[in-house]
């Protein structure tokens, strides 16, 4: 057992995030952690890593066992070279190399049973350093950096200075060079490109210890998890389903279907019991009948054993109407529905948007060399390519961001494009959700949130909350939210998968594919890419000079 979490409870004021959570996790468990936005997934793994505080509950790990964690955003590392952190990371192998060295020096002196103590714990700490690569730390170090594709930074390069997608991934590194005994990962796939989100579906698939993940990659979830953790968002508990995401889907519609026939059949008893017992009940007030002077008796006894008869049945009824009451078998909650329409027209142009002989260099570092590039009325295209190759550059350069070194973008006139960033960065987190949605809108407030509901992304409870209270999945909502209403006729949406929970994001892609305009996207989420089809275009790295 590396850790055992039991009747664990957080709130945030009058708000439960987390109730009488508990769960055991063992070696060779491999969790995916799935749920609604703002349910609480990052919430939970900050509770057992102690960087939150919980209510109540106990959380406790195994005799020695070490853990990791890769948060969803990636601190700076400030004044911190990327070999200051290879070194930090791998300092606990060096200290089992110490140790081994230490223990060697006793066993050279000890006899009897102190020899066979000391022995026992040396097997105990170098079986620990062979099983974290210690024999071959060199090449481990090597091998990880390839693997998420970071071997052209310099190591000597401080970590701030950094992209947030190499951040991320040097976060991801040496956290993986560590090699804890349970790896706690929220979103670790959000700034890998296919290459390096494969390297790393097999990296865990050999992992020697146990691994614990937030995540919304549906392929990345069937390919490295033997079980998922749900959390409700109604009743804030945790439900177990055991196999990878397609049978956790599986199991999870049959469960429902179950609740709601199990349901519906105990309305219709209680509909049953209600009608018996108001037909017993006045047939018991109508079934006496004042005895005739002809065998007055015989009459009298015969009503008087009716009326007991029904009024027993009467007592039953009433009996077994309060057991269900006692213990009903609750309305299954109803599901959110997700409306992410896109209202607009199709602009009636060949080329809606020209690019023409574009280049683009950050210092020696050259991103985009003499692109050219048509987008139609109809135009579907998937920006692919290695991290670094300016796929985001090329979208904030049609945006108006960031200007080209060299070459023209041509917009056509009467375009409304709508820009979707890699990372939830539109927002005032002072303001509240309603404030930040309604900006630059025009209407009532009454009729705004009337809006923004009818999309399905928020509650009513939900608006008068900062966008700084939201987790940043709620963030990415409401940005979603946001570029509905702005109506666009052009899309540029930037890993639009990113953050999003699993419930709203199917509807989000089925929107995005009856979008009438045409379309950019930059994505390497593979289940999203199957469903949008189009154009490919890969942009090749040209010089990556640092």
């Amino acid at each position: 057992m590396l850790l055992n979490s039991k009747e664990l409870t957080k709130s945030y004021g009058i708000h439960t995030i987390l109730h009488d959570i508990s769960f055991v996790i063992n070696a060779s468990d491999r969790i995916g952690i799935v749920g609604p936005n703002g349910v609480g997934k990052s919430t939970l793994l900050r509770l057992l890593v102690g960087q939150e505080e919980f209510d109540s509950g106990t959380i406790t790990y195994g005799p020695g066992a070490e853990f990791g964690y890769l948060p969803q955003t990636t601190p700076n590392f400030y004044g911190q070279t990327i070999q200051d952190l290879i070194l930090e990371s791998v300092g606990n192998l060096k200290q089992l190399e110490e140790q081994m060295h230490a223990l060697e020096a006793a066993m050279a002196r000890a006899e009897g049973e102190q020899l066979t103590s000391l022995m026992e714990e040396y097997t105990t700490i170098s079986t620990r350093f062979q099983d974290r690569g210690g024999y071959d730390l060199d090449h481990k170090i090597d091998m990880i950096m390839d693997g998420l594709r970071l071997s052209y930074l310099p190591r000597t390069r401080v970590v701030e200075t950094l992209s947030g997608g190499e951040k991320e991934r040097v976060g991801l590194a040496t956290l993986l060079l560590r090699s804890p005994d349970l790896l706690f990962l929220d979103e670790p796939t959000n700034h890998l490109d296919f290459a390096t989100m494969e390297w790393l579906e097999q990296y865990l698939a050999s992992y020697r210890g146990a691994i614990v993940m937030v995540s919304h990659d549906r392929q990345f979830l069937n390919k490295t998890v033997n079980a998922i953790f749900e959390l409700d968002e109604h009743s804030h508990q945790l439900h177990i389903y055991h196999g990878n995401y397609d049978a956790y889907v599986e199991a999870k519609q049959a469960e429902r279907k179950r609740w709601e026939e199990a349901y519906e059949q105990q309305q219709e008893e209680i509909k049953e019991l209600h009608k018996r017992i108001k037909v017993s009940g006045r047939q018991v007030g109508h079934t006496y009948r004042a005895p005739r002077d002809n065998d007055k008796f015989a009459r009298y006894f015969f009503n008087q054993n009716v009326q007991s008869a029904v009024a027993r049945n009467v007592r039953a009824a009433q009996v077994q109407l309060e057991r269900i009451e006692a213990d009903p078998i609750p309305k299954p909650p109803e599901l959110l529905p997700v409306n992410s329409h896109f209202q607009t027209e199709q602009i009636q142009s060949d080329s809606v948007i020209r690019l023409e002989k574009v280049s683009k260099s950050f210092g020696e570092r050259k991103l985009i060399d003499n692109l050219d590039m048509i987008l139609g009325s109809g135009a579907r295209i998937l920006l692919t390519g290695p991290n670094g190759t300016g796929k985001t550059t090329l979208l904030r350069m049609i945006m108006g961001e960031i200007e080209p070194d060299s070459g023209r973008i041509q917009i056509v006139e009467g375009v409304r494009l709508g820009y979707l960033a890699q990372d939830p960065e539109s927002l005032d987190l002072e303001k509240t959700v309603i404030e930040n949605y309604k900006y630059g809108l025009i209407g009532f407030e009454g009729e705004l949130i009337g809006r923004l509901l009818g999309y399905g992304l928020f509650r009513l409870e939900d608006m008068q909350k900062k966008a700084g209270q939201l987790s940043i999945g709620q963030r990415r909502k409401l940005e979603l939210a946001r570029l509905l209403a702005a109506r666009p006729n052009v899309l540029l949406l930037d890993e639009p998968t990113n953050y999003i929970s699993l419930n709203v994001l199917e509807a989000f892609e089925t929107a995005i594919q009856n979008f009438a305009g045409p379309v950019i996207v930059i994505s390497h989420d593979r289940w999203f890419i199957q469903r949008f089809g189009g154009e490919i275009h890969e942009l090749e790295p040209t010089t990556m000079a640092p």
